[in-house]
């Protein structure tokens, strides 16, 4: 059973916050580089992190230079290319040892020049393959990416919302807020995960293993306990949860 918006779990003065981006932010986009950024998202989330005073981190697969880029000027604590990357509260960069990517990246880049509707995000630790504008190949996809990852060691292959991540095995969103979790300003405080996809699985497992909440965006199956219908409904969340005089500064800030 997943409760309705209106019994989403509070954000208090205690909470460790985690946010997925893509679906959870922002709309999912036709390409990973087309989102919508919302006139208020970086304002809310600007007075988010300065009411939890630090601990709100964001939780993604992409790169962290397209997370500050979408989001600039802020600047959050986060976890990124499925947790093989993180930047903790104190602005340190924290990064898994780099695998072979050379049969995967080789794979992928044949895919992507036999058939122009596919995309391929080729990033530090990790790559992704999206299909959301060819859904006929999915099957063709994970064929090949399988494939190249049986000949490669230390990768692990997700299958996500018409999109393959490739990432490092032994890293997943799930361990990266666990780390986050032993540190300032996150430890000792309840955590809260929310997110759209699969891949967030692991990290919804990891809150609710340490008493925590898990909130699930949008339709398919999941084990968080709280479930949120969409991105809008998520933004409205986020903005109820500021205090009076926050929320008011929000409006005002610039996104």
């Amino acid at each position: 059973m997943h409760m309705p918006q209106e019994m989403l779990p509070r954000i208090t003065a205690s909470t460790a916050l985690f946010l997925d981006f893509d679906g959870t932010l922002v709309e999912i986009a036709a390409q990973p580089d087309a989102v919508k950024i919302s006139p208020t998202l970086t304002s809310t989330l600007a007075a988010l992190y300065g009411q939890l005073d630090g601990a709100l981190a964001l939780v993604s697969g992409r790169r962290l230079l397209d997370l500050d880029g979408f989001l600039a000027p802020l600047q959050l604590p986060a976890a990124v290319e499925h947790g093989a990357q993180r930047r903790n509260a104190q602005g340190q960069i924290i990064s898994a040892p780099a695998a072979d990517l050379r049969h995967v990246l080789a794979a992928a880049e044949g895919l992507v020049r036999q058939y122009p509707g596919l995309q391929l995000e080729h990033k530090n630790l990790a790559l992704s393959l999206h299909y959301r504008n060819a859904p006929e190949l999915e099957a063709l996809c994970l064929q090949v990416m399988q494939a190249a990852v049986a000949q490669s060691s230390g990768l692990q292959l997700m299958q996500g919302k018409c999109v393959i991540d490739l990432k490092l095995s032994g890293f997943s969103k799930g361990t990266a807020i666990a780390a986050f979790m032993t540190e300032a300003p996150f430890a000792g405080r309840v955590p809260v995960f929310a997110g759209d996809d699969v891949t967030d699985e692991d990290g919804f497992r990891a809150v609710q293993d340490a008493g925590g909440h898990a909130v699930k965006v949008g339709a398919g199956a999941t084990g968080a306990r709280y479930r949120c219908a969409g991105v809008p409904e998520m933004s409205t969340w986020l903005q109820s949860s500021l205090v009076p005089s926050l929320a008011s500064r929000a409006e005002s800030l610039p996104s």
